[in-house]
């Protein structure tokens, strides 16, 4: 007898799992008990197996299976390979890790089902919902994320991180072509590129402390959120990547001035250049912490790809500095020669024109240290992996 067509296709990525996926199965087929479902594992070829211990359930399961990937890893990918190949006309995504309350699958199918809703978000934030153990400093990123969500792509959601959520076929069909697929969290590719019509509705629930195998949160979870808010806020035409290294830069001369404003409150005096000449120590120490800055920054967040690790991170930031103070020179040599020239005096008067002499010096810098840094420090064979 042939197994009915699925109404839910339960979609789990997978990556060093194999301690988990098990139960996980386990505890789906007892939550949907009252349901047709199908459950499929996407697997990006594990090292330690997990798909093999998927591939053992399944062979016993006709309601599982198994998806092992071989190329183009990646969280996004995988929910989409699984939503590619899913047969439900409702597509439920849940974390392997036990972290989700698969018991919440029954309420966010309903609500799709019964037509109230074209995605369903399972949300620690909404009512009935909690973030669990969550450390304070944990949450603040959350709730900064969320900010930054709501802010740039105004969803309607409490929880736009979350990696527990439900979308009709339809919803999946109509917005799926449109998806890059690069991002962590694949559930803000859908609320965030809704159509006026797209109906979004959120059951809590209450988040769970991993019990076994190993976490997935990492900077780089945090690069590809920020990526992927750009990307969908600003498009493919200003490379995200741009983005966050000018927003690093900005925070870096932040930096710069507080670290300034505070030696000047000391009063650490100034240091002998020769040529009759003396530098503030304010001056010089506001630049090499803002040097450290950046380049712990842009090493974690911007370019963690390609990061510098162990011993050779001594190394990039030697490379970086350098790259840095040709900035600087650059900077320094464009303000100076518009201001020799008298650019723009006549128009703007000397007080804004020199704004603006400095401004355009800026962006010049910030331009040549970018492309420096893309292809000559971090550049995409990683070093020091």
């Amino acid at each position: 007898m042939s197994e009915p067509v699925p109404v839910v296709s339960v979609i789990t990525p997978t990556f060093n799992e194999a301690e988990n996926v098990g139960p996980l199965i386990d505890l789906l087929h007892t939550a949907l008990a009252e349901i047709p479902y199908e459950i499929i594992v996407v697997d990006d070829d594990s090292p330690d197996r997990t798909w093999e211990r998927a591939e053992n359930k399944a062979a016993d399961d006709p309601r599982v299976r198994v998806i092992r990937r071989f190329g183009d890893p990646g969280l996004s990918q995988a929910v989409l390979a699984g939503m590619a190949a899913a047969r439900g006309d409702v597509l439920a995504v849940i974390d392997a890790d036990m972290q989700h309350d698969e018991t919440r699958l029954p309420v966010m199918i309903a609500e799709i089902t019964s037509g109230r809703a074209d995605v369903v978000v399972g949300s620690r934030a909404a009512e009935g919902g909690s973030y669990g153990d969550w450390s304070s400093s944990r949450r603040f990123v959350s709730w900064v994320a969320t900010l930054i969500a709501r802010l740039l792509l105004r969803v309607p959601v409490t929880d736009p991180m979350s990696g527990f959520f439900a979308v009709s076929r339809q919803t999946y069909r109509r917005v799926g072509p449109n998806i890059n697929p690069q991002g962590f969290k694949i559930l803000l590719e859908f609320v965030g590129r809704r159509g006026s019509d797209l109906r979004i509705t959120e059951v809590g629930y209450t988040f769970r402390n991993r019990t076994a195998g190993e976490t997935k949160m990492s900077p780089s979870v945090i690069r590809s959120y920020l990526i992927a808010v750009f990307e969908l806020r600003l498009g493919r035409q200003l490379k995200p990547q741009f983005v966050l290294y000018a927003l690093v830069g900005a925070s870096g001369l932040v930096v710069n001035l507080a670290v300034f404003f505070v030696a000047e409150l000391v009063d650490l005096g100034s240091v002998d250049v020769g040529f009759d000449r003396e530098i503030r120590w304010s001056l010089l120490l506001g630049i090499v912490v803002s040097i450290l800055w950046n380049f712990a920054l842009h090493n974690s967040i911007t370019f963690w790809e390609r990061r510098f690790r162990g011993s050779r991170v001594v190394v990039g930031l030697a490379l970086f500095t350098v790259v840095s103070t040709i900035g600087i020179v650059i900077h320094v040599s464009i303000f100076q020669f518009l201001e020799t020239n008298r650019w723009g005096n006549d128009i703007l008067g000397v007080s804004l024109a020199r704004l603006l002499h400095d401004g355009i010096g800026l962006f010049v810098a910030l331009i040549s240290n970018y492309f420096l840094n893309v292809n000559y420090i971090w550049r995409r064979r990683t070093i020091g992996a």
